[in-house]
């Protein structure tokens, strides 16, 4: 077992853009939206995981070559009335992608904002029902000369 050896590879720009969903209550998405969750700004503390993560991914998955971050952003979007989407945008000159760095970025997001309002998504049991992490993917990436 070891790193791919990518020392002979060539440093372009890539990009890559993954995204993933959280299902919550309906009410707990208004909660969000009108900033009423008690550990703070959802979205705010989810963004700042998300980026943090990126940074931080080759210290999460082992093979994952350390390679510099160049830009991170990370947007929300809100489907219907029970759920967010999160999309993280990673970008880099380096010889080898940045789509672990998105997967993690989103994938941190979406565990974050459940930490942040998982008491309002608890049933009586103390389960959750309606509480679902999706569709984490890889939107897209993209490869180009410098």
């Amino acid at each position: 077992m070891s790193m791919i050896d990518i020392t002979g590879k060539e440093v372009v720009y890539r990009e890559a853009v993954a995204e993933g969903v959280i299902r919550l209550k309906p009410s707990t998405i208004k909660r969000i939206i009108n900033g009423r969750v008690e550990k703070g700004d959802v979205l705010t503390v989810s963004r700042i995981a998300a980026i943090q993560a990126v940074k931080k991914t080759p210290d999460l998955i082992p093979l994952c070559h350390n390679i510099p971050i160049t830009h991170v952003d990370v947007k929300y979007e809100f489907i219907g009335d029970d759920k967010i989407k999160v999309i993280v945008t990673v970008k880099t000159t380096a010889k080898t992608g940045v789509e672990m760095e998105a997967l993690t970025g989103v994938s941190t997001a979406l565990l974050n904002i459940w930490d942040m309002v998982k008491k309002y998504e608890k049933d009586e049991k103390g389960q959750y029902p309606d509480t679902l992490i999706e569709y984490i993917r890889v939107r897209s990436k993209i490869k180009k000369p410098v």
